[in-house]
């Protein structure tokens, strides 16, 4: 009778490459987006201050078609755009037959949640705070499952209005709006 060996090597052998054949390393774009201006999206809350107008002095929220309904103004657009681009269209738009010269600042209020999901003891919406990592997330998150894969772990992120997935250290900082997925281990 001849030994099972060599076929449970072959087996092992297939299941370890199509392990390795989903592998997607972060896009050069993932590292790079984490030095620019944040960009807003839908789900964000801005300050705006209008100074001396207490009536346009408040918080909006970006809504999903990604614009924030001001008064006076109407629909500003502020998907994909920062803090001081949003502030220069408002002073624009305002300088248009509503006020002389209009002094304004934005600021975020609030950052659209991260998401963590897969090997996690609580998978869920959670909210964001600057200098989150994908290890704070999932401690938030209830930490690893033991069946987890805590080497790395996949995030999905809109960059420039392309959603990108790539396999990052848990030590890789999120942005808001990401997607953080815990794969099960092999063994």
């Amino acid at each position: 009778m001849r030994s099972p060996r060599p076929l449970v090597q072959a087996l092992l052998a297939a299941v370890l490459l199509a392990g390795c054949s989903s592998y997607r390393p972060a896009p050069a774009a993932f590292h790079e987006v984490l030095n620019e201006p944040y960009r807003l999206g839908a789900g964000d809350r801005i300050r705006v201050t209008v100074f001396e107008q207490e009536g346009l002095t408040n918080v909006y929220s970006i809504d999903q078609s990604g614009y924030i309904a001001f008064p006076l103004i109407g629909p500003v657009p502020a998907r994909g755009h920062t803090a001081q681009q949003i502030e220069s269209t408002i002073a624009a738009k305002l300088r248009k037959g509503y006020l002389r010269s209009p002094d304004v600042s934005v600021e975020v209020d609030r950052y659209r949640p991260i998401f963590v999901m897969g090997e996690v003891g609580a998978a869920g919406q959670y909210s964001y705070v600057p200098g989150l990592t994908a290890q704070k997330a999932i401690a938030i998150a209830g930490g690893f499952t033991p069946r987890a894969n805590q080497a790395d772990i996949d995030v999905t992120r809109d960059i420039n209005g392309k959603v990108m997935t790539g396999r990052v250290l848990t030590s890789d900082p999120l942005l808001p709006g990401d997607t953080v997925y815990v794969r099960e281990r092999l063994f």
